[in-house]
């Protein structure tokens, strides 16, 4: 698959756009103007930038106090402070209080391999989705998270957004038509009778290239990309799980309370069919580079493919 942009990149691009003609759209960062891609933000639209300093608490406090009065606020830090050190601020001064904040986690999942479990985020998306009010989303491409931006910048809601560090594949080309992002529903990226892959942000361009080598064995997977894990597009799981008999879901999270969660919740109480959750098991991680940590937990092309095919037998016996 060919190589794109970050989508730390493409949404700062595409805010500062739209940020140029819309002056309530404000951005606020924790030192980490560099980290979220914010810096060329920063110094074009400087009245329409807050810089909070190491300080997340706060970050988001100012955040929802800016949307209480009609800004559209944008906070961008790293992933895994905002999800810990801010939790109680995003509860209540976002979510509770149901302000129009949205709230970008950069290097979510494993992005920062080297740097050990106090910079991996494997708890925000079970995290926030227990939070009442505040939409989980996850783009998976620089096009995607674009259109993302461009949705979501017109909804007065809560929004939790997850991205990546590092550049992507593009999913998203030209040979796509239509929407790559509407809010709330799932887009079928390829079609299959046999079972079905639902994968969530930087997990979906492996989760096709599986679907590739699946097909060279004669198993043919659809793949969906849920980009909105909250609110789920149950419709689309449920048609999976009655098409193709069996779900795989993936996902640069932990085996609790993520997307894999999510799906399982629709799928035991609505339409139960085998099922397995890709993800990353309940320790402290192996540290290193993100693509070789994400291989050793199978998080790649060949490890969805393995996976896939020991679905294949549960689902056959």
């Amino acid at each position: 698959m060919k190589a794109g942009e970050s989508c730390r990149q493409a949404f700062a691009k595409e805010l500062l756009e739209l940020a140029r003609k819309d002056p309530v759209i404000t951005v606020l960062c924790s030192d980490s103007r560099g980290s979220c891609a914010m810096t060329d933000f920063a110094a074009t639209l400087p009245n329409q930038f807050v810089e909070c300093g190491i300080a997340e608490q706060d970050e988001v406090g100012i955040a929802a106090g800016l949307a209480s009065v009609g800004m559209k606020p944008f906070i961008c830090a790293p992933a895994a402070f905002l999800s810990a050190r801010s939790l109680e601020q995003i509860k209540i001064d976002v979510a509770y209080s149901f302000q129009n904040v949205k709230i970008l986690g950069v290097s979510g999942g494993i992005s920062y391999g080297a740097l050990g479990a106090s910079h991996h985020t494997v708890h925000d998306i079970a995290v926030f989705r227990c939070f009442p009010d505040l939409s989980v989303v996850l783009p998976c491409d620089a096009r995607q998270t674009k259109e993302m931006v461009d949705v979501l910048v017109k909804r007065n809601l809560p929004v939790y957004i997850r991205v990546g560090r590092e550049g992507v594949p593009v999913v998203y080309g030209d040979d796509f038509h239509g929407n790559a992002f509407t809010f709330g529903k799932a887009n079928c990226l390829r079609r299959g009778k046999d079972l079905t892959i639902i994968a969530c942000g930087e997990m979906v361009a492996p989760a096709l290239l599986a679907a590739e080598g699946l097909q060279k064995q004669g198993v043919g997977a659809c793949v969906l990309d849920m980009a909105t894990i909250k609110p789920l597009d149950r419709d689309a799981v449920l048609k999976a799980a009655e098409e193709t008999g069996a779900i795989l879901s993936c996902e640069e999270h932990s085996i609790f309370g993520g997307l894999g969660a999510a799906v399982a919740e629709v799928i035991v109480q609505e339409h139960p069919v085998p099922m397995e959750i890709l993800g990353l098991p309940d320790s402290y991680l192996q540290t290193g580079a993100s693509d070789d940590v994400k291989r050793y937990y199978h998080l790649d092309a060949e490890g969805i493919q393995t996976k896939a095919l020991l679905l294949m037998e549960k689902k056959r016996s």
